[in-house]
């Protein structure tokens, strides 16, 4: 009787404390859960408000989803792990979200004004008209000429007589849409500056052709063809390594491009003046607020003995150009040069040599030249 008193005391103890035990396990199981709801549901609302109010579709296009939802979960990761002070750190949330939308909007005007002045620059075009024009008489020559033509001034060295039926530019060609343009001194250059510096090849000459006459051809072509010109820029050393012969070369060299492009008429043997190579010589004239390098013609002739049947023709052309520049940049050009050699301009009846500038020029002055020569040409081209 008194051993079951005894176990039966033991069970009802271990019954009550196993009950209470449930009892403060539940209490703190359910104050454990309302808490936990409540916290979660308070960044659950506040995060609904930065989605919906902070972030607007409008923007959506213009947010890195990856960047931006690894900032927004580390926020809240924060959140969770400080005492869940919501608050404070929804706060910092919304900031961090209206710092990137003020600097998606900033970028985004950056570009849009980026884009503008881009549009604003191609569809910049020149206005051309009523240039003032004054030719610069620092480090230019005196002009020299012995014939003229509506004001068209030619130096004659030839041994002909220029009578008015050849200087007449009574000539029109059946294709004013293809040039060629090459260069028989290919390595001619000019003074350097800071901006255009090169290794020399010789006097006022060096092979890289980002310093030469060679690159005042390509800006010549660059503005053509912006005229709805088709251009071939011919490119080859003429002049390299041997200066003796390049006539000779280049006469091959547009031979060859001639049998492929049989229907051209418009050839411009590019150069830049030499005078002895005197860096004191460099002609230059003022249109508008712009400093370039003056521009020559030198027309050649049978005179020397040589075939040339056409330089009349080419002497008309280049008149007919000069006239042209004459009335719209006055001072462009210096007097046309007529000589007995021939230069290869039997080769077509728009065929002539154009110098830009002379070793006392910077290549900037040159390159600043073609917009106007192409204007020019343009215009008559017409």
């Amino acid at each position: 009787m008194f051993n079951i008193t005894v176990n039966l005391r033991k069970c009802l103890k271990r019954i009550s404390i196993f009950c209470l035990i449930i009892f403060i396990g539940f209490f703190v199981i359910k104050y454990c859960t309302n808490l936990f709801g409540k916290v979660f549901n308070l960044i659950n609302i506040e995060y609904s408000k930065i989605i919906s109010s902070e972030i607007s579709i409008s923007n959506y296009k213009n947010i890195d989803f990856k960047k931006g939802f690894q900032k927004i979960l580390k926020s809240e990761l924060i959140t969770v792990s400080s005492n869940f002070d919501v608050d404070n750190k929804v706060e910092n949330i919304t900031e961090e979200v209206d710092k990137d939308d003020n600097n998606i909007s900033k970028e985004n005007n950056d570009s849009e004004q980026a884009v503008e002045n881009n549009t604003n620059i191609v569809n910049n075009q020149i206005d051309f008209n009523n240039l003032k024009t004054e030719v610069i008489s620092e480090k230019n020559l005196k002009e020299t000429y012995n014939a003229e033509y509506n004001g068209v001034k030619i130096k004659n060295e030839s041994n002909y007589t220029l009578s008015e039926d050849i200087l007449k530019p009574d000539i029109e060609f059946s294709n004013k849409k293809d040039i060629l343009i090459f260069h028989t001194h290919t390595c001619e250059s000019y003074t350097q500056t800071k901006e255009n510096s090169y290794i020399e090849s010789g006097n006022f000459r060096t092979t890289d052709l980002n310093y030469t006459v060679s690159k005042v051809g390509d800006e010549l072509t660059k503005n053509l063809i912006n005229k709805n010109f088709n251009v071939i820029h011919d490119t080859t050393y003429h002049d390299y390594p041997a200066y003796t012969g390049s006539y000779t070369r280049s006469l091959l060299t547009v031979k060859g491009i001639l049998e492929k492009n049989p229907g051209i008429q418009t050839i411009i043997d590019l150069h830049r003046d030499a005078v002895g190579s005197q860096s004191s010589y460099g002609p230059a004239v003022k249109i508008g607020e712009e400093r370039v390098a003056q521009i020559m013609f030198v027309i050649g002739t049978d005179g020397g003995g040589l075939e040339h049947p056409n330089w009349k023709n080419n002497l008309k052309y280049a008149i007919k150009i000069q006239q042209k520049a004459n009335e719209l940049f006055p001072g462009l050009f210096r007097p046309i040069i007529v000589r007995n050699s021939r230069y290869n301009q039997n080769l077509s009846d728009g065929a002539c040599i154009i110098e830009v500038g002379a070793t006392g020029n910077t290549l900037e002055e040159c390159i600043g030249s073609m917009k106007y020569l192409a204007e020019v040409l343009s215009e008559v081209m017409k």
